[in-house]
């Protein structure tokens, strides 16, 4: 996985706007896929950013960069509280829901929908995709089921970090220098 992929895919988790991105990546073998979430890890690990495998299947591995300072933050929500609860999670922190996440999409032949409490989405979002799945206001980055305004904003200033890290990438700014400290 090249930086240029990292700051495409993850440049608002990276810029401190989202809590995390997902990427499905394709790798040689299982070996370089762990030394390169290493290098990640120990290169923007300082920064507050985590890189970990979610599943990883037919030499595709699903990556989680995310902000666990912020996950923690988004996970202290009593809406977000009350779906994981009621989805059966036991974690108390962050590590153990993220854990327990993992295993939900290892072990669940359909992908679990609070993973876009994982993601930094709203939880009246989370929660209206998991009650009422066609029937939301607006589609962007998920589908908006509460807010639209305020949803149409964060995507419209998502799209923005991309567009401006991948310029800044392109014009030599290492990929330490853009992610922000958290």
């Amino acid at each position: 996985m090249s930086e240029e992929v990292i700051v495409s895919c993850f440049a608002p988790t990276l810029a401190g706007v989202k809590t995390g991105n997902m990427f499905s990546w394709a790798f040689e073998s299982h070996g370089e896929m762990i030394q390169c979430l290493r290098k990640y890890n120990l290169k923007l690990g300082k920064k507050g950013i985590r890189f970990i495998p979610l599943n990883v299947k037919n030499g595709r591995t699903l990556v989680y960069a995310y902000r666990p300072s912020k996950l923690k933050a988004d996970l202290e929500n009593s809406q977000a509280k009350g779906i994981l609860k009621s989805m059966g999670y036991l974690g108390r922190t962050p590590d153990e829901c993220v854990l327990e996440l993992v295993m939900r999409i290892r072990e669940s032949a359909t992908f679990p929908h609070e993973v876009g409490l994982f993601l930094g989405y709203p939880p009246e979002d989370v929660k209206g995709f998991m009650d009422h799945h066609e029937k939301c206001k607006c589609v962007g980055c998920w589908k908006v089921y509460g807010n639209v305004e305020e949803a149409k904003a964060r995507f419209q200033c998502f799209q923005k970090c991309e567009n401006v890290y991948k310029k800044a990438y392109a014009k030599g700014k290492s990929i330490e220098a853009l992610t922000v400290a958290g």
